[in-house]
C-alpha cells in the first residue's frame, strides 16, 4: 500500500506522554524536523517545561489518555491553536512491576486504561479527521514486551501485546483511506518511567544518548542488539545479516536497515 507522503515541515504533530522520556525526545525530534508540536501530558508542569525547551514550535496541553472526554478536549484545543493533526504519536504509558498474583487489581486496570484504552481513545479522537482529509499517520509506541513475555510484567505484557494487535488491525482498517498506522517497539530504555527498576529480564537494555548510566554515549539500536541477545530458556540466536526493525508492527525481520525510530517517525511516509 502506498500512502500519501507527509512532509514533516509545517506538519502538526501531537505527542502524548511528551513531558518526559521517549515522548519528550520524540517531540524534540519532530520540532527539529520542522513540525509544529503539541506536547501533551497528564503532568502539565512537565509538558510546559518540555514545550519551553523546544521553543516557539511547540505548545503544551493537558491530556489524560484514559478518558475520551480529555482526548476530545485536547484535540479540539490543538486543532484550534495549530491546525488539523497530521501525525499522532501515542506514547503515553505506565509500567508497574510486581508478581502477577500480588499486583492490586486497580494497578492492573490503570495499566490497561493507559496502555490500551489510551491508544483506542486517541485513534478514535484523531483518525476520523485524517480519514476525511485522505492522509495522516498514527504511530503507537508499544514495547518489545509486546512480543516477549517477561516475569513480573504480566499485565504490562498483556497491555503491550494488545497495543501491537490493536495497531495492526487499525492499520488494515485505515489503509484504504490513506491513513497509515505503525507500531514502535522500543527495548528496555533507561528513562524516568523505568527509574529505580531492575531492567533487562530478557529485554536488551539501552540508554538515551549521554545517559549517565551508560558506558557509551550512544548505545546500539535495540533491533541490532535483539538479533544477538540470549533470552531466558532459549538458545542464543545467531546474528542475521540484515536483521533490523520492522515493517507494519515494528517486529524484527530481515532486509530492512535498523535505524533510529525517531528518524523513521520523522520521515512520516510509511510509518
Amino acid at each position: 500500500m502506498k500512502y500519501p507522503e507527509i512532509s514533516l515541515v509545517g506538519a502538526v504533530v501531537l505527542v502524548t506522554g511528551a513531558g518526559r522520556g521517549i515522548g519528550r525526545a520524540t517531540a524534540q525530534a519532530m520540532a527539529a524536523g520542522g513540525a509544529r508540536v503539541a506536547v501533551a501530558d497528564l503532568d502539565r508542569a512537565a509538558a510546559d517545561v518540555a514545550a519551553a525547551e523546544i521553543g516557539s514550535a511547540a505548545r503544551a496541553y493537558t491530556l489524560d489518555v484514559r478518558t475520551r472526554a480529555s482526548w476530545d478536549a485536547c484535540v479540539a484545543a490543538v486543532v484550534a491553536d495549530l491546525g488539523p493533526i497530521d501525525v499522532l504519536v501515542g506514547n503515553a504509558g505506565v509500567m508497574p512491576v510486581a508478581p502477577f498474583l500480588d499486583e492490586p487489581d486497580e494497578i492492573g486496570e490503570a495499566t490497561l486504561d493507559v496502555n490500551v484504552w489510551g491508544l483506542i481513545h486517541g485513534m478514535r479522537a484523531v483518525a476520523p479527521a485524517m480519514i476525511e482529509r485522505g492522509f495522516g499517520h498514527i504511530a503507537n509506541v508499544a514495547s518489545l514486551a509486546g512480543k516477549i513475555a517477561i516475569p513480573g510484567l504480566a499485565v504490562y505484557n498483556a497491555s503491550k501485546f494488545a497495543a501491537v494487535g490493536l495497531s495492526s488491525a487499525a492499520r488494515l482498517a485505515f489503509a484504504e483511506h490513506g491513513v497509515s498506522v505503525s507500531t514502535v517497539l522500543p527495548s528496555a530504555v533507561r528513562t524516568t518511567l523505568t527509574s529505580g527498576l531492575p531492567l533487562g529480564k530478557g529485554l536488551p537494555t539501552v540508554a538515551p544518548r549521554g545517559h549517565r548510566g551508560s558506558r557509551r554515549a550512544d548505545l546500539p539500536h535495540p533491533a541490532r542488539r535483539d538479533a544477538r541477545t540470549r533470552l531466558p530458556g532459549r538458545p542464543r540466536p545467531r546474528a542475521r545479516r540484515g536483521a533490523g526493525v520492522a515493517g507494519p508492527t515494528g517486529a524484527a525481520r530481515g532486509r530492512r536497515r535498523p535505524g533510529s525510530y525517531l528518524r523513521r517517525l520523522g520521515s512520516a511516509r510509511r510509518l
